[in-house]
């Protein structure tokens, strides 16, 4: 952790959206533009009042988001049935895994006391963010970690990575057993390394909006 960090302060592990900013392979870029600009709502204000009114077109999985159960199943919890509870000053379990060639499995993960938090897993790809080579050999949850962590009754499971699933495994088998079990995941994360392995509080609270299973989120956590 940086030691200029204040105690109690809050840290950004959110990266920001940008208009035209690189997404995941094969989907669209977020568009940001004007709906009123501020030269037009001159026309409607009194003199010297204007305003802007501005729009975003992107898909739920741009910068830093939330996944709910919908994403997986269509009988899940939408955006607007995740608890407070799973995503709002959660006690954060920072897990460095940048020495895992790719897979991260329970051997890494149980090292640790997980119980009742949420699990950073700290990957180090942040630093390629928006970038080509940031899905380049990425590291990810196997489907017996993942069932471990359910075992472990995690609240939440994050990741500084693109995915927390081998993008070549088509079972997808984290997000399947994660969701399945009610557990968020939040990917796209940054900034884990100035956190503390232990005894940082974990905020990451999605726009509640009915038949979304994904959205952007501003995740932060609160230091000790």
């Amino acid at each position: 952790m940086n030691q200029q960090q204040a105690s109690g302060a809050f840290v950004e592990l959110n990266h920001v959206v940008r208009d035209g900013m690189r997404t995941a392979p094969n989907l669209p870029e977020p568009a940001v533009s004007p709906y009123l600009t501020r030269e037009a709502s001159r026309e409607i204000y009194a003199p010297g009042t204007e305003f802007t009114i501005d729009r975003i077109s992107m898909v739920g999985g741009t910068g830093t988001y939330l996944d709910a159960p919908f994403h997986r199943y269509p009988d899940g919890a939408d955006l607007t049935g995740v608890p407070l509870e799973r995503t709002v000053d959660l006690p954060a379990i920072v897990i460095d895994v940048r020495d895992a060639k790719d897979a991260i499995g329970v051997e890494i993960l149980e090292k640790h006391d997980v119980r009742g938090a949420a699990v950073l897993l700290y990957t180090g790809d942040a630093e390629r963010f928006d970038t080509p080579a940031y899905t380049a050999a990425p590291r990810f949850l196997t489907r017996a970690a993942a069932s471990w962590l359910i075992e472990q009754n995690v609240v939440l499971v994050g990741i500084d990575a693109a995915n927390v699933d081998d993008t070549g495994d088509g079972q997808r088998p984290a997000h399947t057993l994660l969701l399945g079990a009610g557990v968020p995941i939040v990917e796209n994360l940054t900034g884990l390394d100035l956190l503390p392995k232990t005894g940082a509080r974990f905020t990451a609270v999605p726009l509640r909006v009915a038949g979304f299973g994904s959205i952007p989120v501003r995740a932060f956590a609160r230091l000790p």
